[in-house]
């Protein structure tokens, strides 16, 4: 089981990385006011989800101790996240403010994971 819940773990980070990785391309964009949200970031976003969600699941399985109230934080703000890339995905600009709070939720959600023990 171990193995599997590392396989979903390396997914789980590939999915962040593919979120950060959308919004930190968008940067230079965000400043000029002509942000979009790419395709990867709504895909990183969909991955991290549904991992998350077998993780949770996986942990639970095995008798790991799951913190519901560190999950639900996390899961809150990708749902967040995940609402706004999805409803904003098809327009040509994205207001600054609103692409800064996609990535502002996406970085307290990796340092969430990773602090909170």
């Amino acid at each position: 089981m171990d193995v599997l819940i590392h396989l979903f773990v390396a997914l789980h980070i590939v999915g962040i990385a593919a979120l950060l990785g959308g919004f930190l391309t968008q940067l230079k964009a965000m400043g000029r006011g002509d942000a979009r949200f790419v395709p990867a970031m709504l895909h990183g976003a969909l991955t991290m989800l549904v991992t998350g969600a077998v993780l949770v699941g996986l942990n639970q399985a095995d008798d790991h101790p799951v913190n519901n109230i560190k999950i639900g934080l996390k899961l809150a703000l990708l749902v967040v996240v995940l609402g706004l890339v999805y409803v904003k995905r098809d327009d040509e600009k994205v207001d600054r403010n609103l692409f800064g709070l996609v990535g502002l939720f996406t970085t307290a959600n990796i340092f969430i994971a990773v602090l909170w023990t």
